[in-house]
Order: structure tokens, then sequence, then C-alpha cells
């Protein structure tokens, strides 16, 4: 009743609610090959389970190199001899742990999967044929 009477209190308390709801559906997300999704530990274990081609990108917002990469995965991910990869974006400020988990020191990594396991990584690469060229070793 105190929170209704306070409607700082209460916004507050709204907000923290609505997070909490949202980052508890994060695992649960549907996921679309072709399309760059938050990295979610369930997620990826589903994918690496069904041996899928996976990108997982080490992204921070702030980095440039990370919004160019960004505009490469976005033109390239329609092309049709990417059908069926999925990428999974980590955010470098807030996952830490599954940085330390991936063994990535920096933003702007491309981690790649096929079969269940890591077959390479790049770092900081942002010319389009090269990442084409690197995305094409998991299919």
């Amino acid at each position: 009743m105190t929170a209704l009477k306070n409607p700082l209190l209460a916004f507050v308390l709204l907000f923290l609610w609505v997070v909490q709801a949202g980052a508890a559906s994060v695992p649960n997300t549907p996921h679309t090959p072709n399309t760059v999704v938050p990295y979610a530990q369930g997620t990826f274990d589903a994918l690496q389970q069904q041996g899928k081609p996976v990108l997982v990108w080490t992204h921070a917002d702030w980095c440039s190199v990370c919004r160019t990469q960004g505009k490469v995965l976005d033109a390239l991910l329609p092309r049709p001899e990417l059908q069926g990869l999925s990428v999974l974006k980590v955010d470098f400020d807030e996952q830490k742990s599954v940085m330390r988990s991936l063994r990535a020191n920096r933003q702007s990594t491309f981690i790649l999967f096929k079969g269940g396991k890591e077959i390479a990584r790049s770092l900081g690469e942002t010319q389009q044929a090269a990442v084409l060229g690197f995305l094409k070793q998991a299919l």
C-alpha cells in the first residue's frame, strides 16, 4: 500500500518488475537463422547440441569496429549461401562471464562453431569479402 502512496516508489517497483520479466524471457527467445539475436546460454547450448553452424559475435555499443561489423553482417546474412547460420551477439560490457567462458578478451571478435565445436576465430575483421569467406567455413 505504501508504494501506491509514493508514485516514484511505484514507478521504480514497476520498472524493476518489467526488467526482471524481460530478463527472464531472454533464454526462451525464439531463434531464427540468419538474424542476429542476443546471446543466451540456452540458445547456444541447443544450437550446439543440434550441430548447427553458429557465429558468436562479441559486441560493444561503443565500439566503432563492432558497428561496422554489424553493417557487414546485415548485408551478408540475407545471402542464400549463408542460410542456416545462427548469429548470437554477446554484450561485451554486460556478459563478462560469457566472455570468459568463450576465452574472448576483446569486443569485435567472431567465433565460429560447426558440429558443436569451435572451428575459427577472427578479431576486428570488417571487410565484407573476408567476413563472407570466414562465415562460409561453417556451412
